[in-house]
């Protein structure tokens, strides 16, 4: 029997790599003698970069970068292990430099916070020969448009008076910028892939928007949400083109606008990108099960994340997926229509703190009983 353990990470309580393992652990006290295939995934948010590292043999790099608040913070970066017909391929996570985790929840200010330190990242993927860059951009505490990231790739910033913008651009400024001169952008640009894995599809702005949709959850008040989305409709404008409706250009702030706008990128579906890169399809061959798990399952996992992105790619083998996750919100039923055949809590009736304190073994002994009970 072969089975495949393919989980996200539980957010703020087990890794991707350790959720496999202890799916693992659980199904050899079933099955002590299966072939167990373990492949940590991620959607495009926190776990990307180590699972597309790991599943390749590449390695990792450490840079420190100017963090949301212009405060230095050392980052991790990763190059990929060689793989067939592509470049040398950097991948990057935003929330290294500019993820909601960096600031404090009493300093959290998402019209204060920027994502120059993404665009340095940028920079030391192409000093280190990267010709394709991936980019996860979940998990940010940003919202500005991706103005800071461009900065620090050479995009000036003028403003109303002529003067040049010296200082790292946040959601705030961005009313203030009369002119954008792209000339001086960093010219190894132009020979790189840069393919953001995102995991929503939100407009720039509007009701659907960056700043509505998740402002909030980064620490903005009604009137700073209100004040952001206007500033991102002003500087969409700015900018020029129709770079702000496209599926995807909300994510991380508006860095997906951002890197759309300035770098001329590619967005793709996260799961996707992640389950390629890790070979997913090849090693799902011959498998009867396949395990996928997350933090949260409910009706916004039908958007493309992680267990429904895995439940989609093993059916197309014929092969049964059964979600592990943290706890269900609202819709999660709607899962099983979308290729999922089940999905359990694994602390059912427990405090949340005391479930994700305990994940990991918590996760062993929910495979325990989910294998135990296909075989009656």
């Amino acid at each position: 029997m072969k089975i495949i353990c393919a989980p996200d990470s539980f957010k703020e309580s087990i890794s991707a790599s350790d959720a496999a393992l202890a799916m693992q652990r659980g199904i050899q006290q079933v099955y002590p003698e299966a072939h167990i295939e373990r492949c940590p995934i991620a959607d495009g948010g926190e776990g990307t970069l180590q699972a597309m590292v790991d599943a390749t043999g590449g390695t990792y790099r450490q840079a420190s970068v100017t963090g949301p608040l212009g405060r230095p913070v050392t980052a991790v970066w990763g190059l990929l292990g060689e793989q067939e017909h592509q470049p040398l391929t950097a991948v990057i996570e935003m929330a290294q430099a500019a993820g909601l985790h960096l600031v404090p929840k009493e300093k959290r200010n998402p019209s204060l916070t920027t994502t120059y330190g993404v665009g340095e990242l940028i920079r030391e993927a192409l000093s280190a020969g990267a010709h394709r860059i991936v980019m996860g951009i979940g998990g940010s505490c940003t919202n500005d448009g991706g103005a800071g990231m461009a900065q620090a790739l050479g995009v000036q910033f003028f403003d109303r008076t002529g003067t040049l913008i010296e200082e790292p651009m946040n959601g705030s400024m961005l009313p203030t910028v009369e002119r954008i001169d792209k000339s001086h952008l960093d010219p190894r640009l132009e020979w790189t892939q840069v393919i953001a894995a995102c995991d929503v599809n939100n407009p720039l702005t509007g009701a659907l928007g960056a700043s509505v949709v998740y402002g909030p959850q980064k620490g903005a008040s009604q009137s700073m949400v209100e004040m952001l989305d206007e500033a991102l409709v002003y500087f969409a404008e700015l900018v020029g083109g129709d770079f702000a409706t496209h599926p995807g250009a909300g994510a991380a702030g508006g860095l997906g606008f951002g890197l759309l706008a300035f770098l001329d990128a590619g967005l793709q579906r996260g799961i996707d990108l992640v389950l390629d890169t890790i070979q997913f399809d090849e090693r799902c061959i011959g498998a009867s099960l396949c395990l996928t798990g997350e933090g949260k399952l409910d009706g916004q996992s039908l958007q493309g994340k992680a267990c429904l992105g895995v439940a989609r790619r093993a059916n197309m083998q014929g092969i049964r997926t059964v979600a592990l996750v943290g706890c269900i919100g609202k819709e999660a039923e709607r899962t099983l229509d979308a290729g999922l055949a089940e999905y359990h809590i694994i602390g059912p009736g427990l405090p949340a703190e005391v479930s994700m304190a305990k994940a990991d073994e918590l996760i062993e002994q929910t495979t325990v009983k989910v294998l135990q009970a296909a075989m009656v």
